[in-house]
Order: structure tokens, then sequence, then C-alpha cells
């Protein structure tokens, strides 16, 4: 009789522990708007593998160019609004500009 309530004591347990992670994996979704980016016409920026001179001939000098670094070389350059990233010569990615 005994050793029965220390089973079933066990087998309640157990049964608690194992569905004690299920009801902690329930939990509320908070959306946090990301910014206005979306707005923007991002496809008025230089697109992947585009050229420093195309990027240059269609956009105008940068405000600024950081680099290049690191091998293989990259570089920055800053417009306005949006910062364009080269590995050597050729455009691998642009960033806009946080939108305050």
């Amino acid at each position: 009789m005994k050793k029965n309530r220390i089973l079933l004591g066990v087998l309640a347990l157990s049964t608690t522990l194992t569905l004690f992670p299920a009801a902690s994996a329930v939990a509320e979704q908070i959306r946090v708007p990301v910014g206005t980016q979306a707005d923007r016409d991002q496809a008025n920026v230089p697109g992947t593998g585009m050229s420093q001179a195309s990027v240059r001939a269609s956009w105008g000098a940068p405000l600024e160019i950081q680099g290049p670094v690191g091998q293989p070389p990259i570089s920055q350059w800053h417009y306005p609004t949006f910062v364009v990233y080269f590995e050597n010569d050729r455009v691998i990615h642009t960033v806009l500009k946080h939108n305050r």
C-alpha cells in the first residue's frame, strides 16, 4: 500500500514536470515596428554587382568613403539616405539609413 502511494506520487511529479515546459512555451506575441524604410523607394539604390564608376555616375560623389579594409578589401561609401558596401570595385550590399 505504501509502495503504491510512493509510486503514485512519483508518477504525479513526473507528469507535472513533463507538462511544465509546455506550459511555459506559451507566450504573448509583441509586434514592434521596424521603421519606415519600406516606405522609401528601395529601387533607387545601387544594386549588387554595380561598379564604383557606375555608382558614382548615377548617384554622384559620396559624402564619405571608409576603407578599404581587410582581405578581400571592403569599403563603404556613405550617401545621405544609404550606405554602399563594395568588395574590390563591386557593390556587395546597400543599406538604407534609419529615417529619424
